[in-house]
């Protein structure tokens, strides 16, 4: 559940309002976002993941609002911290490039494993 905007971090560009799918967030008189229905959030993470300043903190604890300390989070790194771990942003890393299952065995789980030739032939394409 979205607990926190953080004022110092917001860049006040309105991304997060408009990409909530289930509409959390209004646009404060300030232009910062104010989590108007946080009963309403879904825990989809997709405001966070937008956020080009890092400024939003989403509880993978959904149900229930914790009271979320910015400094703390901040400090702990957890801040706006899922964009990194997925690899949203300039200079990150993404995840499909680090992760390392073969593909196939996620499609069709239970088949015999890929060849080595082929499993190197999949690990070292690259889709972009």
């Amino acid at each position: 559940m979205i607990e926190l905007v953080s004022a110092s971090r917001c860049v006040e560009c309105g991304i997060c309002v408009k990409v909530c799918p289930t509409n959390v967030f209004d646009e404060g008189p300030d232009r910062i976002p104010v989590i108007a229905r946080q009963d309403d959030c879904q825990t989809c993470y997709v405001c966070e993941v937008y956020c080009p300043a890092d400024a939003l903190y989403v509880s993978p604890y959904g149900d229930v609002p914790g009271g979320a300390d910015e400094e703390k989070l901040a400090e702990s790194g957890v801040l706006g911290s899922w964009r990194a771990l997925i690899g949203w942003g300039p200079g990150r890393t993404k995840l499909a490039k680090i992760d390392t299952t073969p593909f196939i065995d996620r499609v069709l789980p239970g088949q015999p494993p890929l060849a080595p030739g082929e499993a190197a032939f999949i690990l070292a394409s690259d889709p972009e």
